[in-house]
């Protein structure tokens, strides 16, 4: 176990041994709790004092399934407060095989230098001047380091939009085929990389100084019980390998909560053209593939390539929230279009949730037509190009809603909610207005408690139940994200028996007893260091609240608005 600090400031690297205060931590508690605990709440987030926190999840590395989730943390620039972004792909494996337990990022390189970091299979770790990268996007930049340091290294990184310090940057982080196609999109930490000076990350795959298991036999006795329960599962084992999350297209679409056009609507008329199905059968016709495997150790394959009439490659993965935010959100019932923004925003460096509301505001705003895929097309090319648009685009919904002075803003703390629309899901409504991530669902998706297909069993245009659901939901979640479990195995530990697998294998790292009651107190400790990081930030209740649309318009088909009340969101957590 060890951190690396690297003072961009400086050009230094130190290795650290891991702080009492940090041990059996990573992923999100980690990245939470430091820069809760080393970060100024009030200072810039695109200056030095500033940290850039790149942390395996505890179970990475691990012969656990699906645990290559990276958690990446700043003070946002899209938000002003906490962040957590969360990314597949192979770099979480490759960082825990060489026992690096964090990557921390300090200080400013001076204005105009540009590094790559490079870390090796014995977990020496050097910066390498990275002038001639500059404005070069993520496809092309992922190959030339390959090129350069062997295939045998993971690549993350930034892209134009990172370099331009646009608050919608993402990072992107290469899969298992080495294309930078997975994406820490939400919160613009894209711009707080591209403001330290770092373009990319590169680590070699090559490590064997894992941590070590304090008992290895009762670990992988847990994970192969584990393993077995997410492949028995119906959605983890037998429709995410054949149509990935994009088979929530029909089931959201058919409840009445894709928002569409700007959230005027909880119907796309379009959807059977862009629904799980619909991608499926065309990539199969095109000789894609539907079934792939993205991340290291996964065993659900739910990725996809995506190909154009000409069986050439397009994307990977095209997945629920970007087929929505491309889709339904702008009106735009064209794959093509889709997939080809979608592969625009890795390309870039864009968060395609927030780029494709961004896009869907300038569509209301009147700007361009809802359902034109080809400008919003050109839309998103314009940030590459840093024109006056482009600038504004990539730096999210709210600062195009400012820029044509246009109130049906869909965010949250400034981040834009994601592919649920509250009115007609209204737990969703306490998890985007409460969460201290802003606009964001996977830090409570409730969605399965909500909708009766789902085996949910609330009443989703009720009050009733919603702040509870989402409370829970939320600690939950925090503890998921820092043992870095993937979203989509959580099929594994949704029974009483699953569950108690996860504890049986923090138990094993740990080497000491971990049950119900930890799992809950970690949760609670990360969230407690979040929102306690916002109050510095100067955050208030009155920020945990939704855009006046949700509570004002009503939402056909259901013609229904959010219900909880002020008090109700302020009671979401009274631990």
């Amino acid at each position: 176990m060890k951190f690396f600090r690297v003072n961009m400031t400086k050009g230094t690297i130190e290795t650290q041994p891991v702080s009492n205060e940090y041990e059996y931590l990573g992923g999100r508690g980690l990245t939470s709790i430091m820069i809760n605990s080393d970060v100024p709440a009030d200072c810039d987030p695109l200056g030095p004092e500033n940290k850039l926190i790149f942390a395996p999840g505890y179970l990475s590395g691990t012969p656990l399934i699906n645990t290559s989730r990276l958690s990446i943390g700043a003070k946002s620039p899209l938000t002003g407060g906490i962040k957590e972004s969360n990314v597949g792909g192979t770099i979480s494996a490759d960082l825990a095989r060489l026992g690096i337990t964090a990557v921390i990022i300090e200080g400013q390189a001076q204005q105009g230098n540009l590094y790559v970091l490079k870390i090796d299979s014995n977990g020496d770790a050097s910066l390498i001047d990275a002038k001639q990268f500059k404005g070069m996007r993520t496809y092309e930049l992922a190959a030339k380091l390959k090129e350069e340091y062997g295939d045998n290294n993971s690549v993350t990184c930034i892209g134009p939009a990172g370099e331009l310090r646009l608050t919608a940057a993402s990072i992107q982080t290469t899969d298992a085929d080495g294309r930078p196609c997975r994406a820490a999109g939400r919160g613009g930490l894209g711009a707080v990389m591209g403001a330290k000076g770092l373009k990319a990350l590169v680590v070699s795959m090559g490590g064997k100084s894992a941590d070590t298991l304090a008992d290895a036999t009762a670990f992988k006795e847990a994970a192969g019980s584990y393993a077995r329960d997410v492949k028995a599962d119906e959605f983890s084992g037998e429709i995410l390998p054949e149509l990935g999350s994009a088979a929530l297209v029909g089931p959201i679409n058919a409840a009445g909560a894709f928002p569409t056009c700007n959230a005027k609507m909880g119907q796309f008329e379009q959807a059977d053209k862009i629904s799980g199905e619909t991608m499926a059968a065309l990539i199969k016709q095109r000789g894609g593939k539907t079934t792939h495997k993205g991340c290291s150790q996964c065993i659900i394959n739910c990725s996809n390539e995506f190909v154009d009439s000409a069986g050439k490659y397009v994307t990977s993965s095209l997945e629920y929230e970007t087929i929505w935010s491309m889709g339904g959100m702008i009106g735009n019932g064209d794959l093509d279009a889709i997939a080809k923004l979608d592969f625009l925003c890795d390309d870039i460096g864009l968060d395609t949730i927030s780029t494709g509301v961004a896009i869907a505001v300038a569509m209301d705003a009147g700007f361009k037509n809802f359902g034109d895929g080809q400008a919003a097309i050109k839309m998103v090319e314009e940030v590459a190009q840093a024109t006056e648009f482009g600038m504004i685009l990539g730096n999210g919904p709210a600062a195009v809603g400012k820029h044509f002075n246009h109130d049906r803003v869909p965010v949250v703390k400034g981040q834009s909610i994601a592919a649920y629309d509250p009115r007609a899901i209204q737990g969703m409504a306490v998890t985007y207005a409460t969460s201290p991530m802003g606009g964001d669902h996977t830090a409570g998706w409730v969605v399965d408690q909500n909708l009766e297909d789902f085996g949910g069993t609330l009443d989703r245009f009720s009050a009733e139940g919603q702040v509870e659901a989402s409370r829970d939901t939320q600690i939950h979640m925090a503890a998921v994200d820092t043992v870095g479990i993937c979203d989509f195995a959580q099929t594994g530990l949704a029974t009483p028996a699953g569950i108690e697998n996860v504890y049986k294998m923090v138990a094993a790292k740990m080497g000491k007893s971990f049950a119900e009651n930890d799992w809950h107190a970690l949760g609670l400790r990360v969230l407690k260091a979040e929102r306690e990081f916002n109050r510095k930030a100067g955050f208030t209740n009155a920020d945990d609240r939704l855009p006046a649309m949700f509570y004002k318009e009503p939402l056909p088909p259901h013609d229904k608005v959010v219900i909880i009340s002020d008090e109700e969101m302020d009671s979401t957590f009274d631990f």
